[in-house]
């Protein structure tokens, strides 16, 4: 990417340029010592006067108000804040009308912001004063007072924060009267320009030691520019995050956010566009391109035809791509099309705002499109792609803690769909998006991880955990056999790839990493692990094992177990579980083998997996009560095992009797009242008891050899 840079033989200005502000990715106004506010138009060239100021109004600097907001729905700003030289701010409509100027600041007003939602405006100037306005201009409150003047501010990006500067400090001062101040010394030089981004929540600086930097919302430094000729007088974030400009003397440069300069690679085929392009994506066997107007779609087996639409704004700031359709984020909305160009959905939820929306926030598969909240970060909202609406009955997706990034999985069926986040401890959790009933159980992967990627032809995940860039080739494994999760693992060192490094990619065994100096890292994992899953979604289990023979990894042997449980094939579980040494756990799939009816499996299988009241509903639809009793005994649930006798009238004597075992074995006297209750009067004969319990297993072999065939549940032995 670079800046095409164009200068009109005669200037529209007939002094100094001192600010100006977009209101479409083609409108831009300036304004100017000449007391003019011009309006260009990038698209016509043309250009038009819109007010000529009072002779005594120098401005300063312009910020319009946030478009999008409220209930009438705007795609582009209506009205804009103008500050200037004699101590005042100028409300002044897009048609250059002043609504209203307000005595600010004593000397110059040196910045003005709105906050994100356009409820409050900031002013800064020589007096040394911060002060908070309403959307009106009446005076809220003076937020902070120094010495020195203020060259610049910005909000946070949850409007609760604001960022100034202080001489060579940057100061962020919550609104909150008695919150923590956080100030460090960020430049050599007096800092005159900073930008704070709502979407990657980092921070820019410009100051008179020549440099340009990057920091952390928490003024840790992640970027520091070579000095250069002159000082940084202004820089300025891309919507979406991803680049950002700096000004100087005689010098514009287009940076991305880890500070390095972008360059513009030699193409194979040069794709030529009527318009400015603004975003491009290449995934999938497809290219999308947005400019300021249309929509190009591009397959790489053919690049002569794209297919072409118009778009409604043409401010995209996020392209996403799945297997078979791609979404689109403007300032207007979410916008899901195929590759045909056909229009599919568009998902809306309360309070939406797409100016923040970024590739962390927000995932896309062929089923499901998954939105991290803004305004309760530990929420994901869930989408179903093909109609826009709530996934499943409508339940959000809620963590007890806020969410940093999200990840859809990219293949297998809707109700298979797994996401993986990132909480703000780092840890990585994944969980189901299907929300049906009850709550789906979030489990934690791992901790301490930066950064996450699913791979697009298969559900394998990998991520960068602290100093260890780890693979998890069968992330369901939690779900099934949490034990063997760390035999499913690939770990290799990732201390080579330096501070902050980022996951851009996984496609086929290629991870493609990217430093923090911008450079890329390529790393190859083994093909083994995709074939295996190859090979089990189309249930070829002979194949699967042969191919574990052959690699003789443990890796792959953990994975097929896991799959295999997971798809309830035991005898492909039995050996992979023989293959890694679990000799307790082919046992016990040797006992499931042994009992007599499909339910009672499907159950045993529901508890080796852990799934608990899963097996015990298993059992009680199938009116094996006394198994569904027995399951509980066997684990010590007493509370439940006397729960479900009394409530079905049956064994109650067999719970006393097992329980009395429980506790002579360990030497006890009962305490627990309800046992003590049923208890009372009770004589145990544990020849009675044996006698009823040999007569339910007889009943159950009769009933599962029935001519009335009992339900399937894909068992395969």
């Amino acid at each position: 990417m670079r800046l095409k840079i164009s200068l009109l033989k005669e200037p529209k200005h007939q002094e100094l340029v001192s600010c100006v502000g977009w209101t479409t990715a083609e409108e831009l106004y300036s304004c100017s010592d000449d007391h003019q506010i011009v309006k260009w138009n990038l698209l016509t060239s043309e250009t038009s006067q819109i007010v000529k100021l009072p002779d005594d109004i120098y401005p300063i600097d312009l910020h319009w108000f946030p478009k999008s907001l409220g209930v009438k729905k705007q795609t582009q700003a209506e009205s804009f804040v103008l500050t200037s030289s004699d101590g005042k701010f100028h409300l002044i409509s897009k048609l250059g009308r002043v609504e209203k100027s307000v005595e600010a600041h004593c000397g110059a007003v040196l910045a003005g912001r709105w906050n994100y939602e356009g409820t409050a405006l900031v002013t800064v100037g020589e007096d040394g004063q911060i002060k908070i306005w309403s959307k009106t201009g009446m005076l809220r409150s003076t937020l902070a007072q120094q010495g020195t003047p203020v060259y610049s501010v910005a909000w946070g990006p949850d409007s609760e924060k604001v960022l100034y500067t202080a001489g060579k400090q940057l100061i962020i001062k919550p609104l909150q009267p008695n919150a923590k101040v956080l100030q460090w010394k960020a430049h050599d030089g007096i800092i005159l320009k900073v930008d704070w981004n709502s979407v990657n929540d980092l921070i820019l600086s410009a100051g008179e030691d020549c440099k340009y930097k990057v920091w952390d919302s928490y003024g840790r430094p992640l970027y520091s520019s070579q000095p250069h000729e002159h000082p940084i007088t202004s820089v300025a974030w891309a919507p979406d995050g991803e680049l950002f400009a700096v000004g100087s003397f005689h010098t514009l440069r287009l940076c991305d956010k880890t500070g390095v300069r972008n360059v513009l690679n030699d193409a194979v085929d040069l794709l030529e566009f009527r318009d400015r392009v603004i975003k491009a994506s290449l995934n999938y066997a497809h290219l999308v391109v947005s400019t300021s107007l249309q929509c190009y779609v591009f397959s790489t087996k053919n690049w002569n035809t794209p297919l072409i639409f118009d778009l409604k704004e043409g401010t995209v700031s996020l392209i996403l791509q799945a297997e078979r359709h791609f979404l689109l984020v403007d300032g207007g909305g979410i916008y899901l099309y195929s590759y045909e160009g056909r229009f599919i959905s568009s998902p809306k939820f309360p309070g939406m705002r797409t100016d923040i929306l970024n590739a962390q926030t927000v995932s896309l598969s062929n089923d499901t499109i998954a939105i991290k909240d803004k305004a309760d970060e530990k929420i994901i909202f869930l989408f179903e792609t093909s109609t826009g609406k709530p996934l499943g009955d409508g339940k959000l997706l809620s963590h007890k803690n806020e969410i940093l990034e999200i990840a859809l999985d990219q293949k297998g069926l809707t109700n298979d769909r797994k996401i993986a986040f990132i909480d703000k401890n780092r840890d990585l959790c994944i969980t189901s998006v299907k929300r049906f009933g009850k709550e789906e159980q979030i489990v934690k992967l791992g901790t301490m991880v930066h950064t996450l990627a699913w791979n697009d032809t298969c559900n394998i995940l990998c991520g960068l955990q602290d100093t260890r860039f780890t693979v998890w080739y069968y992330p369901n494994t939690v779900y099934v056999d949490r034990d063997i999760l760390p035999k499913t693992l690939y770990e290799r060192d990732a201390s080579e790839f330096s501070k902050n490094p980022h996951i851009v990619s996984f496609v086929g065994n290629q991870v493609t990493i990217r430093r923090a100096d911008g450079s890329l890292i390529h790393i190859s994992i083994s093909p083994y692990p995709a074939i295996l899953h190859e090979y089990v979604s189309s249930s070829k289990w002979e194949d699967a094992v042969r191919l574990c023979r052959f690699v003789k990894e443990q890796t792959m042997w953990a994975c097929l177990a896991a799959m295999a449980v997971a798809n309830r094939d035991m005898t492909t579980a039995e050996i992979a579980y023989a293959a890694i040494g679990e000799i307790d756990k082919v046992q016990y799939i040797n006992s499931i083998k042994d009992l007599p009816s499909k339910e009672s499996k499907m159950a045993h299988i529901l508890m080796f997996s852990g799934n608990i009241q899963e097996a015990e509903m298993v059992l009680l639809q199938a009116g094996l009560v006394y198994q569904a009793i027995q399951i509980n005994i066997n684990l010590y649930n007493w509370e439940r095992a006397l729960e479900l006798a009394v409530k079905y009238k049956t064994h109650v004597d067999t719970v006393l009797a097992y329980r009395q075992k429980f506790l002579e074995t360990f030497g006890k006297q009962e305490t627990n009242k309800r046992y003590l209750q049923y208890a009372e009067g009770l004589q145990i004969d544990w020849e009675k008891i044996k006698a009823k319990i040999e007569m339910e297993i007889t009943k159950e072999r009769e009933r599962s050899s029935s001519s009335q065939p009992s339900k399937n549940f894909g068992l395969k032995y």
